[in-house]
């Protein structure tokens, strides 16, 4: 379709019931003197007024009760690794060669083959833990590494805010792999003091998606408990999940993950509504769990050696894609224009009744957000959502330098990818922005927000001290 025939096509179709008005206002004053004649002659009483009233103000008071309260992002805190936890490829690649438990030259190459191709840049940061030879892989220096990502961001998001820990009404954190006892939850309550009515919830083993899950888990707690704050704190453990065998489809992880956390502090209070940055438009959750190629594509196991890590199989990209197609025709209807929406409709009718070899009509999604937050899980992933959404290289420019700069955050990759775009100065009030994140299961989520104000970019947080050197260019290929 031609770009001047698309743009009068978009425009009829989306307006259509503004047009409609036109010769509706038109008809309704040509007929006025009649409507007033009938009007007179039904000869209302004062009863029928009041109870006409009544019936309004019923009306009314149940629709403003039943209807949703508002969500409102009021700000976020992400964790920002000391330089002193840099992992450079070499530094990461001598690591693998002089540790003992990395020695076989196969699975060194290996590694290095995928970091060349990998899209992550020099100054991701690896814990503590793993920079000793051998990784020090103990449930102490995990517990030092989720204290120090957690509470940094904790504390960044108090002074950010202004709340204070009493405040907090209901705690929500995930983090997938690393579930100890007593919980995450409970050391963040017990590091601030938080009161002992507070509503705390431990999400583990849900994958990188699982910072959206636990907005949404947030989102219908405040549906029901008024006037509250909820906390969302996102992270993974990096410590004890390092595999130290010679499985490929388990070692990488070892190339992709890096440090990383974000807390959120989300508000269903009107006095909020000014200050924060956004409003939570939609949570769309798509399980695909029932299917055992896609509940068996990223689990959890042990090699033959008895080496534990995160085993990624073949088929993962084309389960991600079947994964991402059902989110997107869930999530569609309620953000795309009804120029789209007519065009989807008329696709899957054709090949229903037609030829079921027509090509299925791919909804622009640019029509219906200015920004994407891709989950930097891996290049691949960004590069496929890329080609099935049509989407240019500006707008999952905040999922590749993210990816670059950070590596794979897991849950938390989004935010970090959200607070790009507004360090960039690109985020403007009445934008929408589309975060989308897989994860294990399996699963695809999506969560839609609608920015409140302008925001300027901030003078301090994880891109503070770098953001004007990017984007950078990053070669398909880094010869190590």
């Amino acid at each position: 379709m031609a770009p001047a025939l698309k743009r009068s096509y978009q425009f009829v179709v989306d307006n259509f019931l503004k047009l409609l008005l036109i010769p509706t206002a038109l008809a309704i004053s040509n007929k006025y003197e009649e409507i007033m004649h009938l009007c007179n002659s039904m000869h209302f009483t004062s009863l029928h007024l009041l109870c006409a009233s009544f019936l309004i103000i019923y009306a009314l008071t149940l629709l403003l009760v039943s209807r949703p309260r508002p969500v409102y992002l009021v700000d976020y805190a992400l964790f920002k690794p000391p330089r002193s936890y840099r992992v450079s490829f070499a530094g990461f690649m001598e690591h693998a060669r002089m540790g003992r438990l990395f020695s076989e030259p196969k699975s060194v190459h290996f590694m290095m083959k995928i970091l060349e191709r990998s899209g992550l840049g020099e100054e991701t940061c690896l814990p503590p833990a793993l920079h000793y030879i051998p990784p020090t892989l103990t449930m102490a220096m995990a517990r030092e590494e989720a204290e120090l990502v957690i509470f940094s961001a904790m504390d960044s998001l108090f002074s950010k805010t202004g709340i204070k820990p009493k405040q907090i009404d209901i705690l929500v954190l995930n983090c997938s792999l690393f579930s100890p006892t007593p919980s995450l939850t409970a050391s963040v309550i017990n590091k601030y003091k938080i009161r002992s009515n507070i509503k705390s919830f431990n999400l583990s083993g849900m994958g990188c998606s699982a910072g959206l899950i636990s907005v949404d888990l947030a989102r219908d707690l405040l549906q029901r408990h008024h006037n509250s704050y909820a906390v969302v704190i996102s992270t993974e453990i990096l410590t004890p999940n390092s595999y130290l065998g010679k499985e490929r489809a388990m070692l990488l992880p070892n190339c992709l993950f890096r440090m990383g956390a974000a807390a959120v502090l989300l508000s269903n209070r009107s006095s909020d509504r000014r200050r924060a940055k956004y409003r939570l438009s939609h949570v769309v959750r798509t399980h695909k769990g029932a299917d055992d190629k896609s509940y068996g594509c990223v689990s959890q196991e042990e090699d033959d050696e008895g080496n534990v890590g995160i085993k990624l199989n073949i088929d993962l990209m084309a389960v991600a894609g079947e994964a991402l197609k059902s989110n997107i025709t869930a999530i569609g209807p309620l953000v795309l224009p009804a120029s789209e929406q007519l065009l989807f409709a008329l696709s899957l009718i054709g090949r229903k009744l037609f030829n079921p070899k027509w090509k299925a009509y791919v909804p622009d999604f640019k029509e219906a957000f200015e920004h994407f937050c891709i989950h930097a899980g891996g290049r691949a992933v960004i590069d496929e959502l890329q080609k099935n959404l049509r989407l240019t290289n500006e707008q999952v420019e905040a999922s590749r330098m993210t990816l670059h700069r950070f590596g794979n955050t897991s849950s938390s990759s989004l935010w970090y990818e959200l607070s790009y775009i507004e360090s960039k100065g690109r985020m403007k009030k009445g934008d929408r922005v589309w975060q989308i994140a897989f994860g294990s299961g399996f699963k695809c989520n999506s969560a839609v927000w609608k920015c409140n104000r302008t925001i300027k970019p901030p003078a301090e947080g994880a891109w503070a001290d770098c953001i004007d050197k990017y984007p950078v260019h990053i070669p398909e290929v880094v010869k190590l």
